[in-house]
């Protein structure tokens, strides 16, 4: 049989298209406090109206079944809530856009690092209603809640880190949790009011992708309490970016501080030689250029290690159980620059 053969393909080279242009201003209009969405039809009667959705006005919106289903006006329960959490310092949103990116583990990477200073307590809360991964992060996965006269106990992880999931509800991890917005938002609630969080130094909410029921509750039942900011995770490519620039979008409109910019996922290091490489391509500048575009700070970029994925999975600290990592050095310099910024806060 005769061998075939071809031409080597010519040598071709990778041309990035040009950076974004920054958002108008026009587009960063605050909802709060006027509560009108920016499609709303001309008598809206605000999204925090006892009529949102239900008014004459409504017929027709597209946000008509949204804005019937959510929570509306001031809750009354939002003085209980600040009362609860009045011994809690810090409250940090870890948000993304977009889901795959790894928000989860960052948080779970915040909790591990804040929790190595022992004089220093820690509080994660889990509002990944419909995936929640905290539990097996932790080690936790077959736990349960209890509740004594104070309030629901959050599951202790070590000794100065504590932890609150619908995980910990469900009847396996494999049960689906198939719930609308309003049930959504009422365990979002509980998990604030009613779970006795007692003095902690940072409280870390692990959300679910998007800008929407979970995200808009944490901030209403937080209102009073406050967010003291939010971290933004992303990954190099711009099928990510595009719906990181989004949830940094939603921040601006709903008043959240951001702390900066997460880039996770930034090249692989080898487990075997240390040796890195690019995996997603920065197409369109990464996070480096996000953060340009956004007047955000990057906080950050975590390389790909795949020993990150076995810690996860057997719910232990990546950063004790392998502190050489490029991926474990880069996240004590994040969690560093964010207590810095948190700690210049009032």
């Amino acid at each position: 049989m005769l061998a075939v053969q071809t031409a080597p393909a010519a040598p071709t080279t990778f041309t990035p298209p040009p950076p974004l242009s920054p958002p108008a201003p026009s587009k960063l209009a605050t909802v709060l406090p006027s509560n009108i969405p920016e499609n709303a039809p001309e008598h809206c009667p605000g999204t925090e109206s006892e009529q949102a959705g239900l008014a004459p006005g409504c017929e027709g919106c597209p946000n008509q079944d949204t804005c019937a289903t959510a929570p509306k006006g001031p809750d009354p329960d939002l003085p209980a809530v600040k009362e609860r959490l009045k011994d809690v310092k810090r409250k940090i949103l870890v948000l993304s856009g977009k889901g795959g990116v790894g928000k989860s583990t960052v948080s779970g990477m915040l909790g591990w690092a804040f929790s190595q200073d022992e004089e220093k307590n820690t509080g994660m809360m889990d509002i990944d209603i419909c995936g929640p991964s905290l539990p097996l992060m932790f080690g936790l996965n077959s736990s349960r809640l209890h509740s004594t006269s104070a309030g629901i106990l959050p599951l202790s992880v070590l000794p100065n880190l504590s932890l609150i999931s619908i995980g910990f509800l469900l009847p396996s991890s494999n049960s689906a949790v198939i719930w609308r917005g309003p049930k959504k938002n009422g365990i979002i609630k509980q998990f604030l009011k009613d779970v006795d969080w007692g003095e902690l130094d940072y409280l870390v909410v692990d959300t679910p992708p998007g800008t929407s029921d979970e995200h808009l509750s944490v901030v209403q039942y937080l209102g009073e309490s406050g967010i003291d900011g939010a971290v933004i995770v992303t990954t190099p490519q711009e099928v990510a970016l595009q719906d990181v620039r989004k949830e940094l979008d939603f921040c601006r409109k709903v008043n959240i501080p951001v702390l900066g910019v997460i880039e996770n996922m930034s090249g692989f290091v080898c487990p075997s030689c240390g040796g890195e490489s690019d995996i997603f391509i920065p197409s369109t500048g990464g996070a480096d250029a996000l953060a340009k575009e956004w007047d955000v700070e990057l906080l950050g970029k975590v390389p790909l290690d795949p020993r990150i994925g076995k810690s996860c999975d057997f719910g232990v600290s990546f950063l004790d159980e392998h502190p050489e990592s490029p991926a474990s050095q880069a996240y004590v310099k994040i969690v560093d620059r964010i207590k810095e910024k948190l700690d210049a806060l009032p």
